[in-house]
């Protein structure tokens, strides 16, 4: 069964920062990153950047099309106002269907703000006490939501990218 978290930090340099020490824990076999992407939020700006780290995880990857939509629900489609609030809402629909629901979005929206940056990682077979303790110092906000063995399928599912 994987896991989606948001590791959410105070600062905009947060995020990457932490990448380092996520993939330390792959190595040691703490943790099993099947995907992820990193936003970066600097004070003053518009929207967050972000990026992808389907080339550091290989296997099990979901791909850029799978975080474009989570990350485009979350971040880019409020700022496109009621013209697409209905599809916006179809959209946050299928992602319910996912294992992903609004209450989820919701809350990385409401968290993940300008001046903050955010690590979303898809992961499995976690050393949890381990992993948590790595993270101890950062100031760190863990905003998580597991996914079951048939959520992660349809996610897989609707998000494969050709071979």
């Amino acid at each position: 069964m994987a896991t989606l978290t948001v590791w959410r930090f105070p600062t905009p340099t947060g995020a990457d920062d932490a990448l380092d020490t996520l993939m330390k824990l792959q190595r040691q076999e703490l943790i099993k990153v099947q995907d992820g992407a990193v936003i970066s939020w600097p004070e003053g700006a518009r929207k967050p950047r972000t990026r992808h780290l389907g080339d550091m995880t290989g296997m099990g990857a979901l791909g850029g099309a799978f975080w474009g939509f989570l990350l485009g629900m979350i971040f880019f489609v409020p700022l496109l106002g009621a013209a697409v609030g209905a599809a916006g809402g179809a959209l946050g629909g299928h992602l319910a269907h996912l294992g992903i629901d609004d209450d989820f979005i919701k809350g990385v929206r409401k968290k993940v703000t300008p001046g903050t940056s955010a690590l979303f990682v898809l992961s499995s077979d976690a050393v949890l006490d381990r992993v948590r303790s790595e993270f101890e110092g950062r100031h760190a906000e863990l905003i998580e939501t597991n996914l079951t063995g048939e959520e992660e399928a349809r996610l897989r599912e609707a998000f494969a990218e050709g071979e």
